[in-house]
């Protein structure tokens, strides 16, 4: 089989190669070639240890315990003695080299007890998690390449090998057929690692493929293990599900299977709950769709989208004299709350908990075109200037959440108000005089009076930038002078 490849990913397989070891091209980059995917996930596995592969490799790093060495692009380079290249930060990939591995037992359905080196890719492939991931490329002509590497620099950026696809538990036929399929026993596979029931719902999510039946039953076997998960794992399968097009996909399997009410168990309340009005579905099914359908890529955000009508449970009350109506008065507040508490357990960092709670706290915001533009400065204000777009695109995907086209008129013309705001003072440090001209004219030593005289100016400025002039507010200083 032939195949293309990166230069560098050449340059890595002679340099184990030309040394006596064996090298494959595993992982992420096997799996793309399959389905015809650009990829710049390229790993190795190999017989190299790691102190081996770091003698061939002498800038890679080893800052773990299972034989994973890292390589960068640069370094290749580097190493090659070819002249320097500046590369996009997109474009720095780092080659992990994986010494093969045979694992000991699991006692805790997180990690073996012990890690020991295998002798062949076989007994490497074994202890991985999907079959579409157990499949191997060994450069069988990399000899006769090594002459394209001659002048590394000016050698193509894709170059052409053929290799042997080593695929002992028919990950190629699983790829062509769209299923993820555990290596062996399923109830093994996650019994091993409970993670890799996360990991199989967010391959399916992000490949658009089904679960094979015997791995999705051992799956809802063994759901329960995922608490044996940290919710730093847990959470990082869990934004990457997120952000693909098949949310609404994924946490059914979540909610079929039992692992979603051990991840965020307030989600299942919303099942059921009606809406009526403007809402096509129920609180879950609207909850699911707008995360899916939000434009942001930014996990938060998307997080923020599934979370938002969190509480509409709790604060769920029949209209009076309706037709089945219902109202779920302060569900933003009591919404940001929860949602902040689900941050805080999936271990975001505290900004991003902050944004969580910011997002679905004012999600509910209306405009009106007779609001005044300190109207739409204090708006700014509150859900902060960097946080303007993630809101805006969590409006756009409640609407589409709820059946309504992606945006209105009203929302347009907010979004115009609020750019041609955005460049006015927001905060006291944009005024045109700080605490230094305070101190000077009203001749007072440093204290809480600064901060005072600073936050009555920065009020008048908000009302009317255009008092943002520092011979203005000077002015405004020596009167509050002679009043004193």
């Amino acid at each position: 089989m032939k195949i293309q490849v990166p230069k560098e990913v050449l340059a890595t397989v002679i340099t184990l190669e030309n040394a006596g070891f064996e090298a494959h091209i595993v992982g992420g980059a096997v799996r793309d070639v399959f389905l015809q995917r650009p990829t710049h996930d390229w790993d190795f596995t190999t017989n190299a240890q790691p102190e081996e592969i770091q003698a061939l490799f002498p800038e890679s790093f080893y800052e773990n315990s299972f034989g994973t060495v890292g390589v960068a692009r640069e370094h290749i380079w580097e190493q090659l003695q070819s002249s320097h290249v500046e590369f996009a930060k997109s474009d720095n990939w780092v080659f992990e080299i994986t010494t093969y591995r045979t694992e000991g037992v699991y006692r805790d359905s997180r990690r073996p007890e012990a890690v020991e080196w295998g002798k062949t890719v076989q007994e490497d492939l074994k202890r991985r998690d999907f079959t579409m991931n157990a499949i191997a490329f060994r450069v069988t002509d990399w000899k006769e390449s090594s002459s394209l590497l001659e002048n590394f620099a000016t050698a193509p950026d894709e170059i052409t090998v053929t290799v042997q696809v080593i695929d002992p538990f028919e990950g190629v036929k699983a790829i062509q057929e769209h299923r993820i399929v555990a290596v062996g026993d399923p109830t093994i596979r996650f019994e091993e690692d409970a993670l890799r029931m996360l990991r199989g719902v967010r391959f399916a999510a992000q490949l658009q493929f089904s679960i094979d039946q015997m791995t999705l039953i051992a799956l809802q076997k063994h759901a329960d293990r995922i608490q044996n998960i940290s919710f730093e794992r847990i959470r990082d399968e869990f934004l990457q599900i997120l952000v693909t097009d098949n949310v609404e996909d994924a946490m059914t399997i979540l909610y079929t299977t039992g692992l979603l009410k051990h991840i965020i168990p307030e989600l299942l309340e919303t099942r059921g709950i009606d809406q009526r009005g403007h809402h096509e579905h129920d609180v879950w099914l609207h909850s699911l769709r707008a995360c899916q359908l939000c434009p942001s890529n930014d996990p938060v955000v998307r997080l923020a989208a599934l979370l938002h009508d969190i509480a509409k449970p709790e604060t769920q009350k029949p209209l009076p004299h309706s037709d089945g109506e219902f109202s779920f008065y302060n569900h933003e507040v009591i919404g940001a709350r929860t949602a902040r508490d689900i941050a805080r357990r999936l271990r975001l960092s505290k900004n991003d908990v902050q944004r969580i709670f910011i997002l679905v706290r004012w999600h509910m915001f209306h405009y009106q075109p007779d609001m005044t533009d300190s109207a739409i400065r204090r708006f700014i204000r509150r859900i902060g200037h960097e946080n303007i777009d993630d809101i805006m695109a969590l409006r756009e995907g409640d609407r589409l959440g709820s059946g309504s086209k992606r945006t209105s008129w009203r929302l347009e013309e907010m979004k115009e108000r609020i750019d041609a705001e955005l460049n006015q003072p927001m905060q006291i440090k944009d005024m045109a005089v700080d605490g230094e001209d305070v101190m000077r004219i009203l001749d007072i030593p440093p204290g809480p009076r600064i901060g005072q005289v600073l936050r009555d100016l920065f009020e008048e400025v908000f009302e009317d930038p255009q008092k943002n002039d520092r011979e203005q507010l000077l002015r405004r200083l020596e009167e509050m002078k002679e009043r004193v």
